[in-house]
């Protein structure tokens, strides 16, 4: 017998599947269930992700996902970044989350590797606009699909990134759904049918890596999930065994390896605090942050000369080594999955921001003499109990032309949960991001206006040009 099924005679519901699980959860919490330090750390990543998604606007495969979006779909409530066009909620999710993703500039969550909030955001965002509801309500729902995306993601482990699933993609429709599905106020069952409907068709590979694919991906999801939300609240049914069936996620996304027990902890053990939340102060793939970090502290620590450099190495866990693929990137997309140019461009320019990741930059000759002297290997150092540790951490040893040796270490890089970035650097981020398509009056007054979401009582003021 599914969940969805009733009880008949004396059958008795002993273990309520995991999709009921998690729908019981996301239909019932109370906004005071919830946490002030979880709406913290909600609001920053709502900060966050509009920060990155405005400044991401301007990027050709945002434009692309926009313009096809406003070719297909109907008008509708939910404003598009980049334009001051407003559409139906699924196409907003589409473009808005491929915008908000398309630098690789957002936030990142190890309960299941994945870039949660730039699907969940736009998907709630969507939602919320689609029925006019208030700042709170919209807050609510981006929590409610985060925790029960982390929560699937810590269930299910990290063996499903390991073998090549792109999370994000996986995970992210899950995480869509529930928020969408919590925006519209849908009730147990409808919730369940959404989160089964996402979860039976959900899927995305790394093959995304260093192409347009990967943001679209994220869009897709997001599409996805607020499309199965809106089905749900119109009656169409899924599989409540999406997870236990034996052609479900857990028998061919884990392998069988899927602890479910995580889904029980909902509410108790709020994801957004532990494993927390990675912002990212560079534009790249966060498995580079730490290296960077690495290598700057010792060039800055011995004073050391670019052209002093003979070597620089960059000892990393093996999947590090499998996400940074491009050792000389040619384009946008590759430099960010770069570990060379992402320390080369940092130590040339300072920081690393988005404007370098031009071509003009990519082709900078200090840049590119300093790439071919960065090596990127995964020693033995790395075993199973640092990797846990560590699952992005980084070793860098540094050879000068005369022999010397500077070595350093980072577990995490700074921005990440365990050294978190405080509200003014969000902020100031945010300010950096926007200042790339509105002037800095509007940039401070919709900063205002998202730290005082709570108080927002239509979301539907909230609009992006």
């Amino acid at each position: 017998m599914t969940a969805h099924q009733p009880a008949t005679g004396d059958d008795v519901e002993l273990h309520p599947s995991t999709v009921g699980v998690m729908a019981e959860w996301a239909a019932s919490v109370e906004d005071g269930d919830i946490p002030e330090t979880v709406w913290k750390v909600a609001l920053n990543c709502l900060v966050d992700v509009f920060g990155v998604a405005i400044a991401g606007s301007r990027t050709p495969v945002a434009e692309a996902a926009r313009e096809t979006m406003l070719a297909v779909s109907r008008p509708g409530d939910a404003a598009l970044f980049g334009c001051g066009a407003s559409v139906s909620a699924p196409g907003a999710a589409f473009a808005n989350a491929t915008a908000a993703h398309a630098l690789d500039f957002d936030d990142n969550c190890y309960a299941g590797f994945v870039h949660g909030s730039a699907v969940v955001i736009p998907s709630a965002l969507a939602m919320t606009q689609a029925v006019g509801a208030s700042g709170r309500r919209f807050l609510k729902a981006i929590i409610i699909g985060t925790e029960v995306e982390y929560a699937l993601g810590m269930a299910a482990t990290p063996g499903i990134y390991e073998r090549g699933w792109w999370t994000t993609g996986v995970l992210g429709s899950v995480g869509s759904a529930a928020a969408a599905a919590a925006a519209i106020r849908a009730n147990v069952d409808e919730t369940a049918n959404a989160l089964g409907f996402a979860i039976a068709g959900t899927g995305g590979m790394k093959s995304c890596f260093g192409t347009d694919a990967k943001p679209l991906m994220c869009g897709r999801t997001a599409e996805a999930g607020v499309t199965a939300a809106m089905l749900a609240k119109r009656g169409a049914t899924g599989p409540h065994d999406a997870v236990e069936h034996r052609f479900g996620f857990g028998a061919l996304f884990g392998s069988g390896a899927f602890h479910r027990e995580q889904l029980n902890l909902l509410g108790t053990c709020w994801r957004l605090l532990e494993p927390g939340i990675d912002f990212k102060r560079i534009p790249v793939c966060l498995s580079a942050h730490a290296a960077v970090d690495v290598a700057i502290g010792l060039v800055a620590e011995h004073r050391l000369s670019l052209e002093q450099i003979e070597t620089i190495t960059c000892d990393v866990p093996p999947v590090v080594v499998a996400n940074l693929v491009h050792d000389i990137p040619t384009s946008r997309q590759e430099a960010q999955f770069s570990m060379p140019f992402a320390v080369a461009a940092s130590l040339c320019f300072g920081t690393l921001k988005v404007e370098h990741l031009e071509p003009a930059h990519l082709a900078h000759g200090g840049v590119a003499a300093l790439m071919r002297k960065i090596i990127m290997v995964a020693g033995p150092r790395w075993t199973p109990e640092l990797r846990a540790a560590a699952p992005e951490g980084a070793a860098v040893r540094i050879v000068l032309k005369d022999s010397q040796v500077f070595e350093g270490f980072r577990a995490c890089t700074r921005g990440s949960a365990g050294e978190p970035l405080d509200d003014s650097e969000i902020d100031c981020k945010f300010l950096d991001c926007a200042a790339s398509v509105m002037d800095q009056r509007k940039a401070n007054q919709l900063l205002d206006r998202l730290r005082g979401i709570d108080g927002l009582e239509d979301v539907r003021t909230l609009v992006v040009a």
